[in-house]
């Protein structure tokens, strides 16, 4: 196990710049240790539940329960941006009390119990109050297990200590898709068997986490007397957070967001183009996920090589060329294949090199903040975006609607990455 704070990078610190003392780390797969992976089996075991529902809520929404996209729209935004509430708090409490692996572990159980909600109700009101106690214990929940990652890795290895714990949890959002798929083909209204399923393997994550898994505190112990080596206390400060990159980070996270609609619309496009029966529609996610999963630990990699914000840029512009793809009016197997690569490009590129930059960029003692602050940015302006883009359908249509989206996109890339610039590695540097 790699449990080191000695050469994390100060808040400020470029990317990429060279330490004066950094000891020999083992190269790839073999530098990230036995508690990223235990966290990512309780994460692929998570999203084996989340996303066997997730894969088969659009049609469930829009066809089971006969609702406008609008409606979607909303509850999509509530996906990806209830967790928003909660984030910060659930990083702050984890910080405050450094207890990194129980605070997670509220946020996981919570989002066990919510499954149980989707076989007692059904219609509007109920999906909602379900997804928001989902999504609130996906919110308390992630910045703490992010921390615990950070704590449990070497710092110049954090991009593919992520990179392999999101490797493992896609895993999980491909199995969830492929259940969701094999549970419909055998039973076509089976909704209630994907719901109890998917309690299940919530449960099992649950109890890994709560009995596998050690709580490494994030933050060095204070000194005490007869310890004079081990490390002062030091006060929690939002400023770190807050301002100089970070405060670059947060912004170009955010004009990114506002313009990153849920995937369920993009698999609504893909669908509405050709002959694609609704049991099949569970596959979209199982095929992004399955680009994700082969990615995340080589552009992890890259990622810790090149400089994280430019692998975060570039994440963007697979994104764009997913939503062209996705509006190109060709009913083609392959056009879809691609724009489904680009999407898992994309969040491969994007999601754990966002928490290892914010990682880097705060101090142990504000690391659950920082991280949870960089995701609460990106939660917020993707729920903007969703219930936004669900209009925007229901005004233009959908092709138009996403080729106005993939423009504006193409305008704010290069702004995030003039944002990034100061926060990215010098040239030449390593």
């Amino acid at each position: 196990m790699y449990i080191s704070f000695s050469n994390t990078p100060e808040p400020g610190e470029q990317e990429g710049a060279p330490s004066a003392m950094k000891p020999h780390s083992p190269a790839g797969i073999r530098a990230v240790s036995s508690t990223v992976i235990t966290l990512g089996i309780v994460s692929m075991l998570t999203d084996i539940s989340s996303e066997s529902v997730s894969a088969i809520l659009p049609l469930y929404i829009t066809g089971v329960l006969g609702l406008s996209t609008i409606a979607f729209g909303f509850l999509d935004g509530l996906y990806q941006g209830v967790s928003a509430l909660v984030r910060i708090a659930g990083g702050h409490v984890s910080d405050r009390l450094d207890q990194p692996k129980w605070v997670a572990f509220t946020g996981y159980a919570l989002a066990a119990v919510a499954r149980l909600g989707l076989l007692f109700g059904s219609g509007f009101a109920a999906i909602t109050a379900v997804i928001t106690a989902d999504r609130v214990g996906k919110g308390i929940r992630t910045a703490p297990r992010d921390a615990l990652i950070t704590a449990a890795s070497e710092p110049e290895r954090l991009g593919i200590s992520f990179g392999a714990h999101r490797t493992l949890d896609n895993i999980g959002a491909a199995v969830g898709p492929l259940l969701a798929f094999f549970i419909l083909l055998v039973i076509p209204d089976g909704y209630e068997t994907i719901f109890a399923t998917s309690f299940g393997f919530a449960t099992i994550g649950v109890v890994i986490l709560g009995v596998v898994v050690p709580n490494v505190r994030t933050r060095p112990r204070p000194a005490t007397l007869g310890e004079p080596d081990a490390a002062p206390r030091v006060r929690f400060d939002w400023k770190i957070v807050t301002n100089g990159p970070m405060r670059r980070v947060l912004a170009a996270a955010g004009l990114l967001g506002l313009l990153t609609i849920g995937d369920g619309f993009v698999y609504l496009v893909l669908q509405s183009r050709g002959s694609f029966a609704a049991q099949w529609f569970p596959l979209f996610y199982v095929g992004t996920n399955v680009a994700f999963l082969a990615l995340a630990i080589p552009l992890g990699a890259l990622a810790d090589r090149i400089g994280r914000t430019r692998v975060f840029v570039w994440g963007h512009a697979a994104l764009l060329a997913a939503y062209i793809t996705a509006a190109l009016p060709v009913a083609d197997v392959a056009a879809t294949v691609l724009c489904l690569v680009f999407l898992g490009a994309f969040y491969a590129a994007t999601d754990g090199v966002l928490a290892a930059l914010a990682a880097q960029l705060t101090t142990p003692e504000t690391r659950g903040t920082g991280i949870a602050a960089a995701q609460t940015v990106v939660a917020l302006t993707r729920f903007v975006s969703a219930v936004g883009f669900g209009f925007l359908w229901y005004a233009l249509g959908r092709e138009t609607s996403m080729l106005v989206v993939a423009g504006l996109l193409a305008m704010a890339i290069p702004v995030a990455a003039l944002l990034l610039r100061p926060v990215m590695p010098v040239r030449g540097e390593s």
